[in-house]
Formats: C-alpha cells, sequence, structure tokens
C-alpha cells in the first residue's frame, strides 16, 4: 500500500502559509528589501554620490594632511608611464629638429627659403613645447583632498535637502562636473580624460594648453611633411651629394623616418584637435560624453564657451601658452559643494 498522499492533502493550505512565513520573514529581515526601501539600490552609483548627509559618513575621514605643495609650486604628476611618454614626446620634437635644419635647410640652396622655413618651424616647435610643458605642469582644477571631514561639512552650512557629493577614493566632497582619476589620484573639476602624453589629466584649468599643443604639433608636422616633400623632388632632380651633408642613405632614412612620425602625428593631433574644440563649444568633457550624463548646468552660447576656456575677451592672448586665460565677464562656473 503506499504510503503517498493525493497532492492537495500533502500540505494543507495553513500549514503552507506558515511554512512561507517561516522562510521569507528571516531572509526579509535581513537582505531582502523591506518596506520603504524598496528604490533604494545596493550598489552604488557609477559615481559614487551619496544624497544624503547622514550616508556622508565624515568619521571616516581623516583631516587632511599638511600641505607639503607650497602654493604657486609647480604641480607634476609622479607617474612612470606619463614621464616616459612626456620625455618621448620632446625627443620626437626635438628629432623633427634636427632633421628639418640639419638635413633639409642646411646647407641652403636658398638663402630666403632657409630663413623663411626655418624661422616658422622653429616657432611653431618653441609654441608646441611651451604648450606641452604648460599643459603638464598647471594644475587642472585638483579638488582639495580629505577634506570630506565632519568640521569642513558643517562650514558648508548646507540647506536642508541640498545635494552633496562625496568620493570615497579621496574622501573629499566633488564638486559637480567632477570626476576621480585613478592616475593623479585626485577628484579634477571638469576632467575631460587623462592623457599619459602630457602626464596629466586635461580639465578647467589645463585644457587651453592641451588644445594648443595638438594645434601646434599638426601645423609642425604637416610644416615638415610639405618641406620633405619639396626636399625628395630636390634631391631626385640634382645630385643626392649636393642636397644634404649627409651620405644619400642616411638622407633617405632620416627623411622618411620623419615623414612617418609627421603623417602619423598630424593626423593623430588633428584628430584630437577636432574632439577637443568640439567638446568646448557643446560644453560636454569627454567623461560626460562617454557615460552620458545629463546636463544639469547652464547651457551656453558656443562663442562663450570658447571664451570660458580660452579667455575673454578674444586676442591673440588665445595663441600663446604663456597667458592664463582671464574669464573677464564670462561668468565662471558655479559647482555645488
Amino acid at each position: 500500500m503506499s504510503l503517498e498522499r493525493p497532492h492537495n492533502q500533502r500540505f494543507p493550505l495553513a500549514s503552507r502559509a506558515l511554512l512561507l512565513l517561516y522562510v521569507i520573514v528571516p531572509l526579509g529581515l535581513g537582505r531582502w528589501p523591506v518596506a520603504g526601501r524598496m528604490k533604494s539600490s545596493p550598489v552604488p552609483r557609477s559615481r559614487d554620490i551619496e544624497r544624503q548627509a547622514g550616508y556622508l559618513q565624515p568619521e571616516h575621514c581623516a583631516p587632511p594632511p599638511p600641505r607639503l605643495r607650497p602654493p604657486g609650486e609647480m604641480w607634476f604628476v609622479r607617474d612612470g608611464c606619463g614621464v616616459a611618454c612626456g620625455l618621448i614626446t620632446w625627443l620626437l620634437v626635438l628629432y623633427a629638429e634636427f632633421v628639418v635644419v640639419f638635413v633639409m635647410l642646411l646647407p641652403a640652396r636658398s638663402v630666403a627659403y632657409s630663413l623663411v622655413n626655418g624661422a616658422l618651424f622653429n616657432t611653431l616647435a618653441f609654441l608646441a613645447l611651451a604648450s606641452h610643458f604648460r599643459a603638464m605642469c598647471t594644475d587642472p582644477g585638483a579638488v582639495p583632498k580629505g577634506n570630506a571631514t565632519k568640521e569642513f561639512i558643517e562650514s558648508l552650512q548646507l540647506k536642508p535637502g541640498q545635494v552633496v557629493y562625496k568620493c570615497p577614493k579621496c574622501c573629499s566632497i566633488k564638486p559637480e562636473r567632477a570626476h576621480h582619476c585613478s592616475v593623479c589620484k585626485r577628484c579634477i573639476r571638469k576632467m575631460d580624460h587623462h592623457c599619459p602624453w602630457v602626464n596629466n589629466c586635461v580639465g578647467e584649468n589645463n585644457q587651453k594648453y592641451f588644445v594648443l599643443f595638438t594645434m601646434y604639433i599638426a601645423l609642425i608636422s604637416f610644416h615638415a611633411l610639405f618641406m620633405a616633400a619639396l626636399h625628395f623632388v630636390f634631391c631626385f632632380e640634382e645630385d643626392w651629394s649636393k642636397c644634404s651633408t649627409f651620405s644619400p642613405p642616411s638622407t633617405v632614412i632620416l627623411l622618411i623616418l620623419l615623414c612617418f612620425e609627421g603623417l602619423l602625428f598630424l593626423i593623430f593631433t588633428a584628430v584630437m584637435f577636432g574632439t577637443q574644440v568640439h567638446s568646448i563649444c557643446t560644453d560636454e568633457t569627454g567623461i560626460e560624453q562617454l557615460k552620458k550624463e545629463e546636463k544639469t548646468w547652464v547651457k551656453k552660447s558656443r562663442w562663450m564657451n570658447m571664451k570660458m576656456v580660452f579667455g575673454h575677451p578674444f586676442s591673440i592672448a588665445w595663441l600663446s601658452p604663456f597667458t592664463t586665460p582671464d574669464h573677464g565677464k564670462a561668468d565662471a562656473y558655479q559647482y555645488v559643494v
């Protein structure tokens, strides 16, 4: 005789209800969402934001260490890869300088040709290196590190319901449109991206110098390719031994390497220059475009956005890496902290 009971008689309705409560209630008190917490997310948001002051946990943040870098001291990121890339950039520009001057312009087949092209190329190369130095050694807009302390939060005098942002990585109150850089180990205001070729982040304070660097590198690359093409034509029409102080095989190798370098950097920097100008005109950084973040800031005209980066009003100083942008009548960004 089978001891198995019919399916509908195994567990009476009351018993099944009690069993269900016995299993679910203890779990619900632990991990499962309960009333009032259904809309909360168990995982952190992409920007690591905390929308209530109670969750800031300032007691977990130690007071900021004493300022080791005096005001006005040069900003420099101690990253091995970035330092190597920056050094390679300078060496490549100096190589182009050597080939242009000592292979193509000397000895001078035309004094006027050599003087004009030599002065133009050297001026653009100097501005390119100066822009690179300013982009590398200018603070991109770093947020003070470790300021998410109880004392600092109280000093902000936040209004009821005001949203504040905290970065758990550098323990700082993060302004709007700021993002954390894992290489610089700081939150950077209006961060576009971290560029290893300048060993720095491209942010609010040094974007002008980075744009100038890409522009001048593209210009000297195009100028070097143009002169190399003319030099090849001249050497084919004349005797190779008369077109350079170096031997013909050495001249050909040096020119081919210069053409390869110039073409590669012309394409790369021209594209980068275009994307940076587009980013400035649309007032949307590369990270914001990548993350498709919603625009909550005040929309400005494209011309005003250009003034925010290069300075107000428009002048020849826009092309100089030695002048700091003067916003003048252009309203600076107001960040929420």
